[in-house]
Formats: structure tokens, C-alpha cells, sequence
């Protein structure tokens, strides 16, 4: 048996940083040989492949995916219990699409799995600090161990939704503008894949990333109206759905698209101003709190203290 020392451990534990540290300069290296088909392709079809994205956004050379290799037997069984327990799996898929990501829904099962274990981990240090205080027992220590790990889960999913609740603000935000700008292009003559292509090309914005992408599955071959249809069916934005509704619906009727793109800019308006309307309510209601219970009672003491002090002189 080998003596296991304080300089030995240490020197094992330098040498695996060394090692890993070493590791992670070597993947920047870009490697040599013939580039595969696959990634020679996936350039071009960025656009209509999701797995062509996430292949250009992940690393050439990466030591995550070894170590995911080698606890694929832990975290495959655990994600599955997760997802079963959870559930909510096309709330994900709807969540994921509305706040842009390129994560799948198994992507974002692991990545609630790392929130967890980091919520965990973080358990385990609040507990081994407050041992030192104080000695705590074990079932508190497991109990915010949980708790921790719990609350880690939970933030993945709140952030999850505030991107997915900021993407969709913005969406509808832009949605009056692009359709008057839809509604300019198609009143100078263009056609509506026209229109839609000059303004994902001009503008800048999570609609024109949308109409991109639109543009790009109808040049491969998709239809106009199942293009749309889909969009809207993915990303569950009421105001854009009933744009989607009435612009389909104009070109299987042969309606005017000029007058419905001006009439559902201005409804968009509407609703803006309405929903602007609301927020202004409910902020209203919210800053009467510290005039109640601050304002008011400074107010009252003022006017009263001075007369108190007055009678409290006089006798």
C-alpha cells in the first residue's frame, strides 16, 4: 500500500488540472484532414435544419462530450425521471421556440439536470458551513440539500419563461411596424414572398428572423400558407396568429392584402395601446402603497406634531 500524503494528493490534483488545462488548448486546435459532407452542407441549410445549427454551434473539439460519453449510463436513465415526473414536454417545445433557443427538448432536460446538481452541490456547501457554526444534523442537512436542489430546478424554468415572455413582448411590439412595412412593399407592386423577403432582408428583429426563415422553407419548396401556418402554430403569439389567419385566408379568397395588412396593423395598434392601458392600471395601483403607508402618514405627522407640541407647552 502507497502511503497517500498531503504533497502527493496535491500533485494529483495539479496534474489533473494540468491535464485538463492542456486538453482544452489542444480542441482549439482546428483539426486536420478533409472536413466531413455533413459539415460542408450544414452552412446552406442553416435556415430550415435545426440540427444543422446545432451543429455550427457546438465546438470541434470538445472534452464535455466524452465526459457526457461516460456518464451516458447516469444521466440518460435520470433525464427520462425527470421528464416523467415534470412533464410538460410541449409546454417546453413551445417555451423553447418562443424564446428563440436552438436547444432541444432532451438539451434542455440535461441542462435542468446540471441546475439541479448545482442547486445540490450548493445544498451541501450551506450545510458543511453552517456545520462548522453550528452542528447540524443530518436530516436538516438532506432537507437543504433538497430544498437547494429543488430551487435550482425551478430557476432553470424561470429563466426559461422570462426569455420565452421578453421574445414574445418583443414580437409584439415589432408586429404593427412589419406590417405596415409589408403593407408599403405590396402597395409598390410586390408580390407577398416578395414583400416578406425584402423585409426579413432591410429589417432587424425577432419578426424578421421569423419571415427569414419563412422565406427560406418556401424556396425550398414548402407552401406559403403551410409555412405560416406552422410558424404560428410554434410560436402561439395571439396577435400574429390572427395576422397569419387573416393573410392566409386573403390569399385562398383573393382579398385585397394591401387592406387587410392596414387593418390588422391597426388592430395591433390597438391592442398595444389597450395592453399599455392595462400595465398603466395595474402601476397605478401599485404606487398607491407608499403613498398610503408612507406618504400619508409622514403628511399626517407633520400636521399633526405641531399642534400636539403646542398643547403639550400650554399645560
Amino acid at each position: 500500500m502507497v502511503p497517500v500524503s498531503a504533497a502527493l494528493g496535491w500533485a494529483v490534483l495539479t496534474g489533473l488540472g494540468l491535464g485538463l488545462g492542456l486538453w482544452l488548448l489542444a480542441s482549439t486546435v482546428p483539426r486536420i484532414g478533409r472536413p466531413r459532407l455533413i459539415d460542408r452542407v450544414a452552412p446552406y441549410v442553416l435556415d430550415v435544419s435545426e440540427g444543422a445549427r446545432q451543429r455550427l454551434a457546438r465546438r470541434t473539439a470538445d472534452p464535455l462530450p466524452l465526459f457526457g460519453l461516460v456518464l451516458a449510463p447516469v444521466i440518460g436513465p435520470t433525464r427520462r425521471l425527470l421528464a416523467s415526473a415534470l412533464g410538460g414536454t410541449a409546454t417546453i417545445e413551445t417555451r423553447l421556440r418562443q424564446s428563440g433557443s436552438l436547444l432541444s427538448v432532451d438539451a434542455y432536460r440535461s441542462s435542468q439536470l446540471v441546475w439541479l446538481v448545482c442547486g445540490a452541490i450548493l445544498g451541501v456547501v450551506l450545510a458543511v458551513a453552517a456545520g462548522r457554526l453550528q452542528p447540524v444534523g443530518l436530516p436538516m442537512a438532506v432537507a437543504v440539500t433538497l430544498v437547494t436542489a429543488g430551487l435550482g430546478l425551478l430557476a432553470r424554468d424561470l429563466v426559461l419563461k422570462r426569455a420565452a415572455a421578453k421574445r414574445v413582448a418583443r414580437i409584439e411590439s415589432e408586429l404593427p411596424t412589419m406590417l405596415e412595412f409589408l403593407t408599403l412593399s405590396l402597395s409598390a407592386g410586390e408580390g407577398i414572398l416578395d414583400a416578406l423577403r425584402r423585409v426579413s432582408r432591410v429589417s432587424r428583429g425577432e419578426i424578421a428572423a421569423e419571415f427569414a426563415r419563412v422565406v427560406a422553407e418556401v424556396n425550398a419548396g414548402v407552401p406559403l400558407a403551410d409555412s405560416l401556418h406552422a410558424l404560428a402554430r410554434s410560436l402561439r403569439v395571439p396577435a400574429f396568429s390572427r395576422v397569419v389567419e387573416q393573410l392566409t385566408g386573403a390569399l385562398e379568397r383573393g382579398t385585397p392584402l394591401v387592406d387587410v395588412l392596414r387593418a390588422q396593423a391597426q388592430d395591433s395598434r390597438d391592442d398595444a395601446k389597450r395592453q399599455l392601458l392595462e400595465v398603466a392600471g395595474k402601476k397605478e395601483v401599485a404606487m398607491l402603497v407608499p403613498v398610503v403607508f408612507l406618504i400619508l402618514p409622514i403628511t399626517v405627522a407633520f400636521a399633526i406634531f405641531p399642534g400636539i407640541a403646542v398643547l403639550q407647552l400650554g399645560f
